[in-house]
């Protein structure tokens, strides 16, 4: 059951990973608007630090060479170009960053390449060595912090935590890295338009510059997002969502550019492997029905779409695109 209005917080919950009541406190805040600020999370702000600066630098970097980087059809990985990208719904103006896009890291020759093409090994741009080792230390300590949650999630699912982890072996879990250049001050479109996201639960790390807005249930007024100093962003995504039987909310967010200011962030997102099927495991919430979805099939459209002439399939996907 969803929490009444009156017991719902104004503001977004903070969650001490390390506190006695965390799995308690994750619950509530995935019940009641989809987002939470966690602290306890172990990653040390100096591997934030260089993540960041790696950022920084490689967007800095002379557009062709960064074009020389860019992705493909065949292997979603590299550089996305500055308005490249759109909503998936098939209209509505691009969004207004630049990206780079990393994924589990799958050797050439790894068999399970023959079972579903999204996995491949990631591009790694050769003129800043230290641009790897900054991102997969990063990404080492969010994997670590998803571990974590997944065993927890697993606890507020009422599943088998080995069943569960399971279904994270060999993960289509994925990170894309962003750059908003900085906007004037009423400039139209969004940094990232309204959307929810697709997959079980994504982990921030957000930018001081601010930008990132979430939408309340109660009143459907924006909510700006901005952890304290020391703490992550967490969402949940509609696989969650899905897996919960609509207990747990996948909220609408988006991003405006903050006048003035450029923005980075590295969100990474928690899919699980290929070929698990997503259906309720909880009772579903009166009113609440959705198809199970497969992984396999609803990242690729969701990964096919973003090109721009690309039309949605009439597979029935919900791939997250919302109006404002």
């Amino acid at each position: 059951m969803t929490l009444p209005a009156a017991e719902r917080p104004a503001e977004i919950r903070v969650v001490d990973l390390a506190g006695p009541d965390a799995t308690r406190c994750i619950e509530l805040a995935c019940r009641d608007i989809g987002f939470m600020f966690v602290r306890g999370h172990g990653i040390a702000p100096q591997t934030v630090a260089a993540a960041r600066a790696a950022l920084v630098e490689y967007f800095s970097l002379p557009l062709e060479t960064k074009l020389a980087h860019a992705i493909t059809r065949d292997n979603y990985r590299g550089y996305i170009p500055l308005g490249f990208f759109k909503p998936n719904t098939g209209g509505g103006a691009a969004d207004h960053y630049e990206g780079y896009k990393l994924h589990f890291e799958v050797a050439a020759d790894d068999p399970i390449r023959a079972s579903c093409d999204l996995y491949g090994p990631n591009r790694w741009p050769a003129e800043l060595p230290g641009f790897r080792r900054a991102i997969e230390a990063y990404r080492a300590e969010c994997d670590r912090v998803a571990e974590d949650l997944i065993h927890r999630f697993a606890t507020i699912l009422g599943v088998d935590e080995q069943r569960f982890l399971g279904w994270f072996e060999q993960p289509l879990t994925n990170m894309t890295l962003l750059h908003y250049p900085a906007r004037p001050a009423g400039a139209p479109g969004f940094g990232i338009h309204p959307h929810k996201d697709t997959d079980v639960f994504t982990i921030l790390a957000a930018d001081p510059a601010g930008g990132l807005m979430v939408r309340r249930r109660d009143d459907r007024n924006w909510l700006a997002a901005d952890p304290p100093p020391d703490a992550l962003v967490v969402n949940i995504g509609d696989m969650l969502e899905l897996w919960s039987g609509g207990y747990l909310v996948s909220t609408p967010h988006k991003v405006e550019n903050p006048p003035g200011k450029a923005r980075y962030s590295f969100p990474y997102f928690v899919v699980p492997r290929h070929d698990t099927v997503v259906e309720p495991l909880m009772p579903p919430q009166p009113g609440f029905s959705r198809a199970p979805v497969h992984v396999g099939d609803v990242s690729r459209e969701v990964w096919r779409t973003n090109w721009q002439d690309a039309p949605p399939a009439a597979a029935g996907f919900d791939l997250g695109t919302l109006d404002d």
